[in-house]
């Protein structure tokens, strides 16, 4: 079993790579269980995490720590969204020659990631079902020229068969169907490297959406295969792949880097073909835990036990349910309050510890955004006062830190601007919350279905109310907004104001 100072990383700017032979594909005794039964499993998040980066190790992988989640030297990115963003001159033949990137072959890690704003924006889905996050960690495994397609189909079927001891026959794996206006063939080798491990029905195909992956809107890209897992198991869930289905979910992407896009949209061959994986770790845990929700597992319970804490609000239990069934003094209202809060500290604490700050523009204005919605929902759906917020600090830097030390040493920081950002927001709130709550209720007293423009303006310019908060209300309340008839009002004042 990997002890505590085997998880222990070296400091970011060492790069460790083991003194095995490039290629050699030795076979290593890593933690692993008697048992295929999941439920027989002794997974905690941190022997969950250490253990990947140790397989990929033992393939001679070099340990490369995470990159910061703000991209200071990539503007097409908002966030760091993905593990591979650090690697993008390697995948682009842009390394500077000499340099420990340049001299990489193989790597793995743990990546922060932020997925709110821009390409990939998961804000909207959290709190409103099990799985999706803002901030969320990459386990990530890649070949910089070096293998491709076969070994990493190889490795993660070992990995999550034998190393994991997951039941084999629980897993589904996706590849590309082929793009016609791409002028792109089948991905035809992926499949039957998939059909040596799983029957034909449980290697399907997928479209651009879903099997052809993108950093952005330029950038590395090329067609990916999906490992997808059953929760249930013992039943055909073919047609539940990539359906959104909470119990037949996305685990590892295995994405074979080959083209750029270009500014004009044009693909354009990579240098050398390249292998980016990456696995959703809180996923991977809740599987290995046996948890239906990712939120149940010892990756967000510590922050849930403070939550309650500090809010005096009874504990989470779980329940789901649509933005109409979000109300003050329900369960679903109360238990989406839990897992928009956790997430968002989560997301705030790392943002804030690697240089962002919230402001009104950019990536700031993200942040502020989702500082905002956590705040709103403690006070209204958990009945939270001033500052609970920013007392979460600790609870979120505690389970991040052992594999992040950044965060502890920014966490007074990070506590500071987000007790700044809190005060000034909970006043204009408390002031907002009542004036839309009468106004909705005039709107439905009157058989309308929607706030006008004038009143969202109204709540904007008057109450410092943000639109986006007006539309998440409005939706929870069964109304729409008038969003042109926002930003008419917008312009008129910009006239009146010129």
């Amino acid at each position: 079993l990997l002890t505590t100072a085997a998880m222990m990383r070296p400091p970011p700017a060492v790069i460790r790579v083991r003194a095995l032979r490039p290629g050699l594909r030795t076979r290593v005794q890593l933690a692993s269980v008697a048992s295929n039964s999941i439920r027989d499993c002794s997974w905690p998040a941190a022997k969950v995490r250490a253990q990947f980066v140790a397989f990929f190790e033992s393939k001679t992988h070099a340990f490369v720590p995470s990159s910061p989640v703000v991209p200071y030297d990539d503007p097409s990115l908002l966030f760091t969204n993905a593990g591979m963003n650090q690697f993008k001159p390697l995948f682009v033949g842009q390394a500077q020659p000499g340099s420990a990137l340049a001299a990489l072959t193989r790597a793995t890690n743990s990546q922060k990631c932020i997925r709110a704003g821009g390409k990939h924006n998961d804000l909207e889905d959290v709190g409103m079902d099990t799985y999706h996050h803002t901030f969320f960690e990459m386990l990530g495994s890649w070949s910089f020229g070096d293998y491709f397609k076969e070994d990493a189909v190889d490795w993660a079927w070992e990995l999550l068969t034998q190393v994991y001891s997951l039941p084999a026959d629980r897993f589904y794996a996706t590849y590309f169907e082929g793009d016609e206006k791409l002028g792109l063939a089948p991905d035809e080798e992926a499949r039957q490297l998939w059909l040596r491990y799983l029957p034909p029905e449980r290697v399907l195909p997928g479209n651009s959406k879903d099997n052809f992956w993108e950093m952005g809107d330029t950038g590395p890209c090329g067609p990916c295969s999906e490992i997808h897992f059953d929760r249930i198991g013992g039943r055909d869930a073919a047609a539940l792949v990539n359906q959104d289905d909470p119990d037949v979910l996305e685990v590892w992407n295995l994405v074979f880097m080959q083209f750029n896009r270009e500014a004009g949209g044009e693909l354009r061959p990579l240098p050398a073909k390249s292998v980016d994986t990456g696995m959703g770790f809180e996923r991977l845990v809740s599987i290995l835990q046996d948890k239906r929700s990712n939120y149940d597992t010892d990756v967000f319970s510590p922050i849930f036990a403070e939550i309650e804490r500090v809010t005096g609000a009874p504990p989470h239990g779980g329940s789901l349910g649509g933005p109409a069934q979000v109300l003050p003094g329900t369960d679903v209202g109360r238990d989406t309050a839990y897992r928009v809060i956790a997430d968002h500290i989560r997301t705030l604490s790392c943002a804030i510890a690697d240089g962002a700050i919230p402001s009104n523009e950019g990536r700031g204005y993200v942040l502020r955004r989702i500082l905002r919605r956590a705040v709103r929902y403690g006070r209204q759906m958990l009945g939270a006062q001033e500052g609970f917020f920013a007392a979460l600090v600790p609870a979120a830097v505690g389970t991040l830190s052992e594999a992040f030390p950044e965060l502890e040493a920014q966490q007074q920081h990070v506590q500071r601007v987000i007790e700044d950002e809190e005060r000034a927001f909970t006043s204009m709130l408390s002031r907002g919350i009542k004036e839309f709550n009468t106004r909705a209720a005039a709107v439905k007293a009157s058989g309308g279905s929607g706030i006008n423009g004038q009143t969202a303006f109204f709540l904007y310019d008057s109450m410092g109310f943000p639109l986006d908060l007006t539309e998440l209300m409005a939706r929870e309340a069964g109304l729409s907004v008038d969003t042109a008839g926002f930003e008419e009002a917008m312009q008129m004042q910009k006239a009146r104001s010129a």
